[in-house]
């Protein structure tokens, strides 16, 4: 309360106080997991939001983030207690609950996509959530191993980048250490031992330069305050990463602060700075005159310092330096500045629409979330159309990921770039402060596979990775969806059913959309032999065998009903599903009595056994296969793609989010044109599991196509 009352003099901290009863009252009896009182949790994230400087609602919210999640209280008890906005921000941060195990993974995923939206109203929903994130990661000793690596995995991922893209430094240099302390305790260990073995002499030699540097200003006639540190740990790991050295072998850890109070005493110190010691050349950044898109403003310099040992100066105002520990935390302190406030706005505004453009260009949560990783939490680069409007892209991005994020179609009908007057190749990185114009193709386009290709390096933006998928899926399904309608046409010209519109032969197999249907059919989800099956069926006949135009009459192949054969065996005769086809309850399928090993169910399109029905007709039994969803049986899948880093990872996280047990996969990869072929078994209990199957992971990045063998 005492360091709201020095943020806001004079506020009601009245709010703060019931909202602390109403939480304890609720959360009465309940425990974390160490066995403290749940309460110290809300209590601890009120704390840090309120050494952030957030106001009493926020703070109020912060108590109460847990209690509709946790409790039986709703979002119209808090509104009616303590107003809209307190539960607007209660609801943004409450997590989706009751939803099954196995989809644990994609319920995170939606409830950060839905924590983010919230947040581009008020950014407030977001600080509240990442100070509940930094207690957790605080407190993960009771947790067991696999939870805090996935947490700490999960924050060092999107938490500390997000902090970052906020510009909240404080919060983000937490996230990393203790992040690192989990997935790399070795590292950590390794670095903490280093810079304890070193404190003493860092301490005196950090104590000179301040020292010196303080005289120096001061003959300059500036009054500065100044800072030292030892750079954070997980900053020297990715230095130790980079180079591939121990921790004894980094030694620019080292790194002072000057403080002042204008902007023009920041480029005085500067140049007295450079007068004392040399500057190391290419180790100079001005993101005062350039301030980074999280607010960040400041001098960097890298110098040799005493000892010709480098140490680095950042010189920046007192006003800018509580902006670089808070980032938009610290517009609540400074929301009276008129220049601050519209840099605020303009913030929001920028995140709000990164945010929506990934809401509309991802099919769900997890590809949303995938997508921030990309496009919303590297650095950007700023480039100009031809009109001078401003564009925004991820580092690194090409002129193939300026054209789709000017619009779908330029994208697709990209042939040629002009970047500052001159053409460049598709695949050149951009840099900020160019013009780009691209150059399109006539009429209708599409891109090309190379595009997709990760080594080639065209398209390193999810948004237009995105759009070539599924520009690249349209075609495979349309292509499905042709052969699918030549399948049914040709099977209702066979059977005399040619007046049988197709929107009918679909209601009649339970497929309400036609192009759904058309398009598993083409995939071999629906045989033919199933719809032949469904039409006799529905206009009162027998269901005929399968049969080749050029086989001989041959005797009738006699039929066994579901009682007399199923999976388990019936009447003492045992039934196995065979290998090559991998039939599924719900198909047509077709029994084959083999010598002393029962009878084994193939599918009807099944190629191996098409001569087999001709030779030797009376080994053929027709079966009836019941349906049971406790059961399932093994399928195999082909799934065609742009080779990529993860490819089968990524497969493997579909199949399993699904509840699907897959029992292998193997990937044979086509150097010549960069593609990759993955078979996998999987089983499963119906065909409806398997065309849902098939879809999703059609979504995955750079998969062309997924079809299951025809046997």
């Amino acid at each position: 309360m005492d360091t709201v009352h020095d943020r806001f003099p004079g506020a009601d901290t009245d709010i703060i106080a019931h909202a602390y009863r109403f939480a304890e009252a609720a959360h009465g009896g309940q425990t974390r997991a160490s066995g403290e009182p749940y309460i110290t949790h809300p209590l601890a994230v009120a704390g840090i939001l309120a050494d952030l400087g957030l106001d009493p609602e926020a703070i109020a919210a912060a108590l109460m983030h847990d209690v509709v999640e946790d409790t039986p209280v709703e979002c119209a008890e808090i509104e009616t207690t303590f107003g809209a906005g307190v539960a607007r921000l209660v609801s943004g941060v409450t997590k989706i609950s009751a939803i099954e195990a196995r989809e644990k993974a994609m319920a995170e995923a939606e409830s950060l996509r839905r924590m983010l939206l919230a947040a581009t109203d008020d950014l407030r929903v977001i600080l509240i959530k990442l100070a509940d994130r930094l207690h957790n990661m605080q407190t993960l000793g009771a947790l067991s191993p696999q939870r805090r690596e996935r947490m700490a995995l999960e924050t060092l991922e999107i938490y500390a980048p997000l902090a970052n893209r906020l510009g909240i430094w404080q919060i983000k240099s937490q996230f990393e250490d203790l992040g690192l302390q989990v997935m790399d305790p070795d590292a950590f260990a390794a670095i903490r031992h280093a810079l304890a073995d070193r404190r003493a002499s860092h301490e005196t030699y950090l104590a000179d330069v301040v020292r010196v540097l303080d005289e120096r200003l001061r003959e300059a006639g500036l009054h500065a305050d100044i800072k030292s540190r030892t750079k954070h740990l997980y900053s020297i790991y990715r230095k130790m990463r980079r180079k591939e050295v121990r921790a004894e072998e980094i030694y620019d850890v080292l790194a002072v602060r000057i403080l002042v109070d204008e902007v023009p005493q920041c480029y005085l110190a500067l140049g007295v700075v450079h007068a004392m010691w040399m500057p190391l050349s290419g180790e100079f950044d001005d993101y005062i005159a350039t301030r980074k898109d999280n607010f960040y403003q400041s001098l960097h310099t890298t110098v040799f310092g005493p000892g010709n040992r480098p140490l680095e100066v950042q010189i920046r105002t007192h006003e800018m330096d509580e902006v670089a520990e808070y980032g938009v935390a610290a517009h609540w302190k400074y929301k009276e500045n008129d220049r601050y406030s519209a840099a605020f706005e303009q913030k929001v505004v920028a995140l709000r629409r990164i945010l929506q453009h990934s809401d509309e260009d991802t099919a769900d949560a997890e590809a949303f979330v995938d997508r921030l990783k990309t496009d919303v939490f590297r650095d950007q680069v700023y480039v100009f159309t031809p009109k001078g409007e401003v564009v925004e892209l991820p580092a690194g991005s090409t002129p193939v990921d300026f054209a789709y994020q000017i619009h779908t179609e330029v994208g697709h009908r990209c042939r040629g770039a002009l970047v500052n007057g001159k053409m460049v190749a598709l695949d050149t990185p951009l840099q900020t402060g160019q013009t780009v114009n691209i150059v399109t193709a006539k009429g209708e386009g599409g891109p090309s596979r190379d595009w997709l290709n990760p080594a080639l390096g065209y398209a390193v933006s999810s948004r237009a990775r995105a759009k070539i998928n599924q520009w690249f899926r349209r075609q495979a399904r349309s292509e499905a969806i042709r052969e699918g309608r030549e399948v049914v046409e040709q099977t209702l010209r066979k059977l005399g059913l040619t007046r049988t519109r197709l929107d009918e032969v679909a209601r009649l197999l339970d497929y309400p959309r036609l192009d759904d249907f058309l398009a598993n059919v083409g995939r071999h989800v629906v045989p033919a032999e199933a719809i032949s099956a469904r039409l006799l069926e529905n206009e009162g006949g027998e269901p005929a065998p399968p049969k080749r135009t050029t086989a001989p009459a041959r005797a009738r192949v006699p039929t066994a009903t579901a009682s007399s054969v199923t999976m388990s065996g019936a009447d003492g005769v045992h039934t196995r599903v065979a290998r090559c086809c991998s039939p599924l309850p719900g198909e047509r399928v077709i029994g084959y009595v083999t010598r002393g090993k029962g009878v084994t169910l193939h599918r009807e399109d099944c190629h191996n056994i098409s001569h087999l029905l001709d030779r030797e007709p009376d080994r053929f039994i027709r079966v009836h296969w019941q349906q049971s969803e406790r059961k399932a049986y093994p399928v195999g899948l082909r799934i065609t793609a742009y080779d990529r880093a993860g490819l089968i990872r990524d497969i493997s996280d579909v199949i399993s989010h699904r509840g699907i047990n897959m029992t292998s996969i193997s990937a044979t990869a086509h150097p010549t044109d960069g593609t990759a072929v993955v078979t996998a078994i999987v089983e499963l209990p119906s065909r409806e599991r398997l065309a849902g199957l098939i879809d999703k992971l059609g979504t995955i990045e750079n998969v062309i196509e997924v079809r299951r063998p025809a046997g």
